[in-house]
């Protein structure tokens, strides 16, 4: 897969217009009709170190809104603030969990899209997970 592929896919589902400069998580109700959300190839669990070259990637992550997602996102909020990290919530059931996602870093943009075409083109299985043009780390 190519950097350019990759960054393709992201930009299709980001939806940019919506947080442009607001700096605010989107409204959970706004979001009703993407809910839920599922990712049929990624659940929760461990991610090895894996070094990536992909020269001007965005910072990227992908949660869950099991409990270990939201640990590791809180524990990780500052250091993905620090890099401008944009979050893929690819596991929601509804406006609730979505808004605990949110809570857990405030000022992180945090948007509900499947991880599916992501987890395919970079062979993950599971989240948490932080993507960078160098690598993947949890």
């Amino acid at each position: 897969m190519t950097r350019s592929a990759l960054m393709m896919i992201i930009c299709l589902w980001l939806p940019q217009a919506a947080h442009a400069d607001s700096g605010q998580p989107p409204d959970p109700r706004t979001l009703n009709w993407v809910l839920p959300v599922h990712s049929a190839r990624l659940t929760p669990g461990h991610v090895p170190t894996r070094t990536l070259n992909l020269p001007g990637f965005a910072p990227l992550f992908l949660i869950g809104q099991d409990a270990v997602s939201l640990e590791w996102l809180s524990r990780h909020a500052q250091a993905l603030q620090d890099m401008a990290a944009k979050g893929l919530a690819v596991e929601v059931a509804d406006a609730q969990a979505l808004h605990r996602i949110q809570a857990a870093a405030p000022g992180l943009s945090i948007w509900p899209v499947s991880g599916d075409d992501i987890a395919a083109r970079l062979e993950l299985e599971h989240y948490p997970v932080l993507i960078t043009s160098t690598g993947l780390e949890q």
